[in-house]
């Protein structure tokens, strides 16, 4: 009875962990996990949108991350951080509404419908920090994965390593292909 009283008072406060949240969650607390969403929807958000370079698509990702989420937590074993799983959810979301996005494409194109798609993020198309995104989405997917942690949510090579699953040297390895390959790319757009 007193850990009850204690968990409610945390959760009154909004000092839980993420540990008591997601065990809380697991057991059909809605407050917990309302609670669980909203300290960790900015990340997602972010991971999201460094993934696509699209606002509208990362706040699409975010909401079906959390409907995922939901439907996920109790599988949540706790054997990695819960933002490497998160991730890993984001990260799946972003995948499949681009495969959504292909397919949808090659159906408008099979019909000879031209569709006009705004991909306006609200930044200066001339934004050299913007261009240098938009060339980091068109590297190979782990390049990718490793400088949206590294570069874009400030991991370390460690934690990155952690959250996508390989060796450091691995993440450190990615890293420097990437860098390589986006001289050369903002080199040929006049970038560099």
């Amino acid at each position: 009875m007193m850990a009850m009283t204690l968990e409610v008072g945390m959760l009154e406060k909004g000092d839980a962990s993420d540990g008591l949240l997601i065990g809380l969650a697991r057991d059909g607390d809605e407050t917990a996990f309302g609670r669980l969403v909203e300290r960790h929807y900015d990340f997602v958000y972010r991971v999201a949108y460094r993934w696509c370079g699209s606002r509208a698509d990362a706040e699409d990702i975010a909401q079906e991350v959390c409907i995922r989420l939901g439907r996920a937590i109790r599988g949540f074993k706790g054997n990695a951080a819960f933002t490497s799983w998160l991730y890993t959810l984001t990260l799946n979301a972003a995948r499949d509404l681009a495969r959504k996005a292909r397919r949808d494409a090659v159906k408008t194109e099979a019909y000879g419908v031209h569709a006009l798609v705004s991909g306006a993020t609200g930044l200066l198309p001339d934004d050299p920090a913007e261009a240098m995104w938009n060339a980091v989405r068109t590297l190979p997917d782990k390049q990718c994965e490793a400088v949206v942690l590294v570069y874009g949510e400030g991991f370390s090579h460690a934690a990155a390593a952690e959250t996508m699953g390989c060796a450091e040297a691995t993440v450190s390895w990615h890293i420097h292909e990437a860098k390589k390959r986006l001289k050369v790319l903002m080199r040929r757009a006049g970038e560099v």
